[in-house]
């Protein structure tokens, strides 16, 4: 057994990132694609009864951390253990409710802020692209330099990342290691996760040690019901590709017997033309159009 938790857990990740400030602002500017001025400085907590609502099923499933800056942009942080395709939808559903919350304070819209909403996958979901990081917000279609400034959706693959050495993304890949390489496996912690300070701080945080008994119950419930959920969407993508192949081996029945049907009236149309019958009694007969007679 080893001396860590992991940090993907719900009780881990919220012990470092929705406890810790300095620690989810170096998260923030690490993984979202903000301009050196644009940096986060200073941030406060929602409280929690302004978080978005959950399904109840996902609750185990996801964690979120939820705050504000000092520019009054907000934060949506969430941890998908298990991919849905419904997941891309209800984050927007819930950082757009964020963005329209803020017309409370006021019917003057340029005082509304941008929400952006960080999501880590550990699952492959873009199986068609080697990227693991994906950003999507408003743009134009055309000039790519025109953006509607109002919701920003970041997804992160985990199981995609591999480690580099990029100088300018160094936090960015020192936070995704610590979320990708830690776990309850973990004995010995490389040197560069040690070395750097907000690195080294959250792994204090999730030391095995540092959780009391009630604590280690619900981190080892949450990995359960992590199973259990896994179990539950193969089992409905599984009953998903049954009725597809299902309906697929349908059309292709339909469109063979459409085929075998269109086959025969022209077989029909070629001996009526032989026997010298004139093309709008042919067509009378048969399916085919004139222009389709003709070119027999």
């Amino acid at each position: 057994m080893g001396k860590y938790l992991d940090p993907r857990a719900d009780l881990t990740f919220k012990k470092v990132f929705g406890e810790h400030k300095h620690l989810v602002i170096s998260l923030l500017n690490a993984l979202l694609p903000l301009k050196d001025d644009e940096r986060v400085e200073s941030i406060e907590y929602w409280p929690a009864e302004k978080v978005p609502d959950r399904p109840l099923a996902e609750k185990d499933s996801i964690v979120d951390v939820c705050c504000k800056d000092n520019k009054n942009r907000e934060f949506i942080v969430e941890m998908q253990m298990t991919w849905t395709d419904s997941f891309k939808k209800r984050i927007l559903l819930n950082a757009s409710k964020a963005y329209v919350a803020q017309s409370k304070k006021g019917d003057d819209y340029e005082l509304l802020q941008p929400v952006y909403a960080l999501n880590f996958v550990n699952e492959n979901f873009m199986n068609d692209v080697d990227e693991y990081y994906h950003y999507y917000h408003l743009v134009h279609d055309k000039y790519t330099d025109k953006v509607i400034d109002g919701l920003h959706l970041i997804f992160v693959e985990l199981k995609k990342f591999k480690p580099q050495t990029y100088a300018e993304k160094k936090m960015q890949v020192l936070w995704l290691r610590f979320l990708t390489e830690i776990n309850d496996d973990t004995r010995e912690v490389p040197a560069e996760l040690l070395e750097n300070a907000e690195v080294s701080e959250a792994l204090e945080i999730v030391e095995r040690a540092a959780f009391d008994d009630a604590e280690m119950r619900a981190y080892d419930k949450f990995w359960d019901n992590v199973s259990v959920q896994k179990t539950l969407d193969n089992a409905r993508k599984r009953e998903i590709n049954a009725v597809k192949r299902e309906a697929e081996k349908a059309k292709a029945e339909a469109e063979e017997a459409k085929a075998k049907l269109k086959q025969k009236d022209i077989d029909t149309a070629r001996r009526m033309k032989v026997d010298g019958m004139a093309a709008d009694l042919i067509a009378k007969y048969t399916d085919l159009t004139a222009e389709e007679i003709e070119g027999l």
